[in-house]
């Protein structure tokens, strides 16, 4: 339905750089990267409002990079909502509408349609000014689906929310999407990618690294630039030789500490993954089948979204996920001699 290709974009201090996917009718594809990556450059050039400096974009297979922007069928909310404050909130959803060429009672149908699913019905004769964030979020993609755009861009769309806001609007885009409504969302939460997307593209630095599904960028990242973003900390370098058993090899990080896995390769370089909740941590060397196990010192101890994170050095710097339970019933704290072990099946090995 949609086609970017070989996009690129030189401005003065900052270039996106030969961007290419595609995105099928009713697909939910975000584009994942940290402030600063590009991804509302590569909205803005969708949308029309910046030419692409080469490259071409497909809509139903029509050339419509230089199409103007009211003829493309290309519907984009911004990150600020960009909602008229002058106009009330049935005024904002008519505004795009009164020049449809559509009967009033189409447009009046139109208005209630969308009033309903937005559940802002309530909300038709207020300011902009008296609206939380959520609202004048709901809003303005009222707004912006008025005319039934083909593709839907969201520019960070629940970054100002608070915890329960994001979860009724997340819940709202994916009725949205499932009506079969296409969407291109950018954003820098991972979690959001997770929630809703079924494609995903990982961009960094104006260039796109990674594309697939979900599971395959987040259980499979290509860089540890991915793996990183993706919270996934433990990532290394490595290279695989193979032992007497060919069910058990050894990977070698860093020419520094040997880690025994399970992987069909037989040799070569690559890198490891080990997802710090998978790791135990304890005073003593534990009396568990675990087939790694190193002792180390505690770097440091960090706050984590979920729990508490310790970083060991066991030649290597090492991330564990522990609960502040296990922290305090443990006493765990910087400079501490400690275990650290985990199961060969808990090592992912990725080709290099």
């Amino acid at each position: 339905m949609l086609e970017i290709k070989n996009i690129s974009k030189n401005l003065d201090d900052f270039n996106i750089k030969d961007i290419s996917f595609s995105v099928n009718k009713g697909d939910y594809f975000i584009i994942l990267g940290v402030s600063g990556a590009g991804k509302s450059i590569i909205l803005e050039i969708i949308a029309g409002l910046m030419e692409p400096s080469s490259g071409t974009i497909f809509l139903n297979n029509k050339n419509i990079t230089n199409e103007k922007i009211q003829k493309r069928k290309i519907g984009l909310v911004f990150q600020d909502y960009a909602v008229f404050p002058h106009l009330s909130v049935k005024e904002n959803i008519l505004y795009p509408l009164k020049k449809s060429g559509l009967e009033k009672k189409e447009i009046q149908n139109r208005l209630s349609q969308l009033a309903d699913e937005m559940s802002i019905s309530h909300l038709l004769n207020r300011k902009p000014d008296t609206l939380s964030g959520g609202e004048l979020q709901r809003v303005a993609l009222a707004r912006t689906l008025a005319l039934n755009p083909e593709c839907l861009l969201l520019d960070e769309p629940l970054s100002s929310l608070d915890i329960q806001l994001k979860n009724d609007l997340r819940g709202l885009l994916r009725r949205i999407n499932k009506k079969g409504q296409t969407i291109i969302h950018v954003t820098h939460d991972y979690e959001e990618a997770i929630f809703l997307a079924n494609k995903v593209a990982v961009i960094n630095d104006g260039k796109i690294v990674q594309i697939g599904t979900p599971e395959q960028v987040f259980k499979n990242p290509k860089t540890k630039f991915v793996a990183n973003f993706s919270g996934i900390k433990n990532f290394f370098k490595a290279d695989i030789h193979t032992v007497e058993n060919d069910n058990i090899k050894k990977a070698v990080i860093n020419d520094k500490v040997t880690v025994n896995l399970f992987t069909e390769a037989n040799s070569g370089n690559g890198f490891v993954i080990i997802k710090n909740k998978n790791i135990i941590i304890s005073n003593q060397k534990p009396n568990i089948s675990a087939m790694n196990n190193y002792q180390g010192i505690i770097a440091d101890v960090l706050p984590a979204k979920f729990g508490v994170e310790i970083i060991v050095d066991i030649g290597i710097l090492i991330s564990v996920l522990i609960s502040a339970d296990t922290l305090e019933k443990y006493n765990f704290s910087e400079d501490k001699n400690v275990w650290i072990s985990f199961k060969a099946s808990s090592v992912k090995f990725l080709h290099g």
